[in-house]
């Protein structure tokens, strides 16, 4: 059921897909799909957090990788999100995307926007107080902007646009905090 609604949702929107279309694409009963998933917004959620849980396992996995090298850590999360902005057919950012489609804000999917953006924070603030011990919390911030900003320039502008330039800017920021101290 959510590997259907991910492709959906990607590929127009949550609120373009209806329940019926669901359904008929799982191939699963009406019955089945709603002891699954309560509603259509739960189901949403569901999409969301899962699409977390995927991104952010990643993203560990790559900091364990390169346990020790927190820079080269940090970059590693802005590569995967330039590879991910800059491939053919990308839309945007998931999390954004369908979490601005809803304006309660204690919908499951903007609930789940916003839980996966603040354990992405939790990560780059984490890298950034070992890149420039006590003085993290701004480059975490700046390289969140930057990553976010990708994920709306690549899904507007396209693989050539300013998303490609991610990682350059990244990198002189890191080089900035690291001369600062």
């Amino acid at each position: 059921m959510l590997d259907t609604a991910e492709r959906l949702f990607s590929g127009r929107s949550s609120r373009s897909v209806g329940m019926d279309e669901l359904v008929r694409e799982t191939g699963l009963g009406k019955m089945t799909v709603y002891r699954l998933f309560k509603s259509k917004d739960d189901l949403v959620g569901a999409y969301l957090s899962r699409k977390a849980s995927t991104v952010l396992a990643f993203i560990d996995a790559e900091l364990e990788r390169l346990e020790g090298d927190p820079r080269a850590a940090l970059l590693s999360v802005v590569d995967a999100v330039e590879r991910d902005v800059t491939r053919t057919g990308f839309r945007g950012c998931p999390f954004t995307n369908v979490s601005s489609e809803y304006d309660d804000p204690q919908h499951p999917a903007r609930s789940a926007a916003a839980d996966y953006k603040f354990e992405l924070h939790t990560r780059l603030e984490r890298l950034a107080d070992e890149i420039v011990p006590g003085n993290g919390e701004d480059l975490a911030a700046q390289i969140h902007l930057i990553i976010d900003g990708m994920y709306l320039s690549g899904g507007l502008l396209g693989p050539d646009g300013p998303a490609a330039h991610g990682r350059q800017l990244a990198e002189k920021l890191v080089d900035a905090a690291v001369a600062r101290g």
